[in-house]
C-alpha cells in the first residue's frame, strides 16, 4: 500500500499562530492535560499533515493545539503519549451498534422491529446499549462516534442516534438523540403473503401518504397557532376558551419534523430504480435526503451530483448478491471524484458480524482507487459532516472535541495495532488492537 501523504504546513506565520494559540489557551484557564505525539498526525483539517507533531488537549476535554513539535512548548506536568501515526476518533455515519450486540441472539438483537412497515416513532435512544461488549471491541480500532439505530429491513423502520462510544448509560454517551429517520426502498423492505408492501409501487405509494397526513398536520398545527395567537390577543380572553391543539400522533409528528427538514431521511437504496425513486421523494417534498448503501451509485452518479444529496456507501466487504450484487470497491473512489460527499458505514447484515469495523472497511476503498487522504475522510471528517457533527469532531483542530486515535503505523496496513483511543480528552482505550 503506497506511503501516506504528507501536508506539512510550514512558515513563521503558521508557527506564530500556533504561539498565540497556546498562550490564549492557557490564559483561559483551560490547562493542557494530555499531549499526544505523533511521528505523522492527520488533522484532517485546514493544517493538513503534519510530521513529529503534538497535540495538546486541555483539562476541559477540548483540543487546545496541533503543530510541529520543535515549535511548541508543552507544560510542565502533562501526560505525554507516543505513537507513530495519529488521526481524529473515527465516525461511523451509519451502523446499528449497541442495538446489535456482539452474540448475535434474540438478547440482543434490537435493532429491526418487524411488526409494522412504518414505525418512525421508534427512538435508538431507548434501546442503545452502551454497555454492549461489541461497543468497546469496536472502540478498540479507533472508532469513536457513531450514528446508529435501526436497521435497513422495514419501509421506516425508526430513528437513528449519534453516541460517542463511551459512558455507561445511553444519556453520557448522546451527542444527538435523534439524527435521522431510516428508511428503505428495496427488496429487503418487500412483504409476502398479501401484506403491505409487496411492490416497490407500494412502497412508495405508503411513503408518499404518510408525508402527505405529514403535510397536513403541518398546516393544522400553524392554523392552530394562528387561531390560539388571535384568542390571547383578545382583552377579554378566557383561557378555557383557548382552541384545543390538534390530536398527538408520534408517526406523524416525525414525518412533520422531516418535511420541516429539521431530520435528514435516510433512504437505503441498492438498485439504481429505487436509488431514482428516493431521488424523485427528495425533489417531490423537498427532502433533506441521504442516500444509504447505493450499491448501484456509480450508474446515478450525476443525478446524485445534481440533486446534491451525500451518500453513506455500503461496507465494502459486504456480501454482493440479490440486489446488491453490483456493490464494488471503486464506487467510493467514483463518487469522491465526481464531487459528492461519502462516508463509508459499518452496516447491517442480518448475520454475523453485524458491525464492521470501519477502518477496514475504508482501506479497501484506498487500495481501489481513492487516494489514503480521502478514504481516511471518509471515515474522519466527511462522514461528520454528512451527520452535521463537523463543528465537533471529523478533524484535529483547537476547540473540538479531543477524540483521538493513535497508530503503530499506517491505519490501513493490515499489520498496524489501534495503540489507544481517547475520547473528550480521556484515554478509553490503551491495549493494542
Amino acid at each position: 500500500m503506497n506511503t501516506l501523504t504528507n501536508r506539512r504546513p510550514s512558515g513563521l506565520a503558521h508557527r506564530a499562530a500556533l504561539a498565540v494559540a497556546l498562550s490564549l489557551t492557557l490564559a483561559t484557564g483551560a490547562l493542557a492535560q494530555l499531549a499526544i505525539i505523533g511521528e505523522r498526525v492527520f488533522t484532517m483539517g485546514p493544517a493538513g499533515t503534519i510530521d513529529n507533531a503534538v497535540v495538546l488537549i486541555d483539562d476541559k476535554g477540548k483540543i487546545a493545539l496541533v503543530g510541529p513539535l520543535a515549535s511548541t512548548t508543552i507544560p510542565a506536568g502533562t501526560r505525554t503519549i507516543n505513537a507513530k501515526v495519529v488521526t481524529p476518533g473515527l465516525v461511523d455515519a451509519r451502523s446499528t451498534l449497541g442495538l446489535s450486540g456482539i452474540t448475535n441472539s434474540r438478547h440482543d438483537s434490537d435493532q429491526l422491529e418487524r411488526s409494522a412497515p412504518v414505525q418512525p416513532e421508534l427512538r435508538a435512544l431507548d434501546a442503545y446499549n452502551p454497555q454492549e461488549p461489541l461497543v468497546a471491541f469496536t472502540r478498540s480500532f479507533g472508532i469513536t462516534t457513531v450514528n446508529t439505530g435501526h436497521a435497513p429491513g422495514e419501509l421506516v423502520s425508526g430513528q437513528t442516534l449519534i453516541v460517542k462510544l463511551r459512558g455507561d448509560t445511553v444519556d453520557a454517551a448522546t451527542v444527538r438523540p435523534t439524527s435521522m429517520v431510516a428508511a428503505t426502498l428495496s427488496q429487503q423492505a418487500l412483504k409476502d403473503g398479501g401484506k403491505s408492501p409487496g411492490t416497490r409501487a407500494k412502497q412508495m405509494a405508503m411513503l408518499r401518504a404518510e408525508l402527505i397526513k405529514a403535510q397536513e398536520h403541518r398546516r393544522a398545527l400553524k392554523s392552530h397557532a394562528d387561531k390560539l395567537a388571535a384568542h390571547r390577543a383578545k382583552p377579554d380572553a378566557k383561557p378555557e376558551d383557548a382552541p384545543k391543539p390538534p390530536e398527538r400522533n408520534l408517526r406523524t409528528e416525525m414525518f412533520v419534523r422531516v418535511l420541516e427538514r429539521e431530520l435528514p431521511i435516510a433512504i437505503t437504496a441498492h438498485r439504481a430504480q429505487d436509488i431514482a425513486s428516493a431521488l424523485r421523494l427528495k425533489e417531490e417534498f423537498e427532502l433533506d435526503l441521504i442516500l444509504d448503501g447505493a450499491c448501484e451509485a456509480g450508474t446515478m452518479i450525476e443525478q446524485i451530483k445534481q440533486a446534491g444529496v451525500p451518500v453513506v456507501l455500503h461496507p465494502m466487504m459486504m456480501r454482493a448478491v440479490g440486489e446488491t450484487e453490483n456493490a464494488s470497491f471503486e464506487t467510493a473512489a467514483k463518487l469522491k471524484a465526481a464531487g459528492i460527499t461519502v462516508a463509508i458505514q459499518s452496516g447491517y447484515e442480518a448475520y454475523v458480524p453485524k458491525a464492521r469495523i470501519i477502518l477496514l472497511e475504508a482501506a479497501i476503498a484506498a487500495a481501489n482507487g481513492m487516494s489514503q487522504q480521502d478514504a481516511l475522510a471518509t471515515i474522519t471528517i466527511d462522514a461528520a459532516r454528512i451527520l452535521r457533527i463537523d463543528s465537533r469532531v471529523g478533524s484535529l483542530e483547537p476547540g473540538k472535541d479531543a477524540d483521538l486515535a493513535l497508530y503503530s503505523g499506517d491505519p490501513f496496513e493490515y499489520t498496524t495495532r489501534c495503540i489507544g483511543v481517547v475520547i473528550d480528552g480521556q484515554i478509553v482505550s490503551d491495549q493494542p488492537r
